[in-house]
């Protein structure tokens, strides 16, 4: 397995086709690819899964391939909106569905090298977001990447579409290294 490319998986965005928060994560993933991972992507309508319920063992398809590759991941990409302060619904629900593995060997994200994206209509709703996700990630003991990526969804313009990719660039290389190192 050592010599094996890390598996990277994305998950992030709207139930809205090319929301701007999936753009990012495929971006993040993209520039994973390009420093030899293996990349696989749950976006929109991949992430419209029934509430997580523990006490029900039966799973939908979608609930099951989310599962698994979270299960064979060396590092997860987690991008989402702010919505009113806060990590989207869709996205803490996926989230949710990785008490799937809390009785493997790897339980949750341990193990694996979480890279955190979050965009918001202004920076304090970004900003807020993150912090979120780095909560969320340690509570499921992954590893976050010190460098998380925020921006403005509003802005669109070139200046923030440069800074924007660079910090997605940057992720990607902190991700690729540390899930490599992790895995050993």
């Amino acid at each position: 397995m050592a010599d094996c490319a890390p598996l990277i998986v994305g998950l992030g965005g709207t139930l809205r086709h090319g929301s701007s928060t999936q753009f990012a994560v495929e971006r993040a993933l993209d520039y994973a690819g390009r420093l030899g991972a293996t990349t696989r992507m749950f976006a929109g309508p991949e992430l419209e899964l029934p509430f997580y319920a523990p006490e029900t063992p039966d799973r939908s398809q979608r609930a099951t391939a989310l599962v698994d590759a979270l299960r064979q991941a060396d590092g997860v990409v987690i991008g989402s909106p702010g919505y009113h302060g806060s990590v989207s619904g869709l996205i803490k629900n996926a989230l949710d569905y990785a008490e799937d593995l809390s009785r493997d060997p790897r339980p949750y994200l341990d193990g694996r090298a979480v890279g955190l994206i979050a965009a918001g209509a202004g920076m304090q709703a970004a900003v807020t977001t993150l912090g979120m996700l780095r909560d969320v990630t340690h509570a499921l003991r992954g590893t976050p990447t010190p460098y998380g990526v925020v921006f403005n969804s509003t802005d669109k313009s070139r200046e923030r579409t440069s800074k924007t990719e660079l910090q997605l660039e940057t992720l990607a290389e902190q991700i690729v290294a540390l899930a490599s190192a992790l895995r050993g």
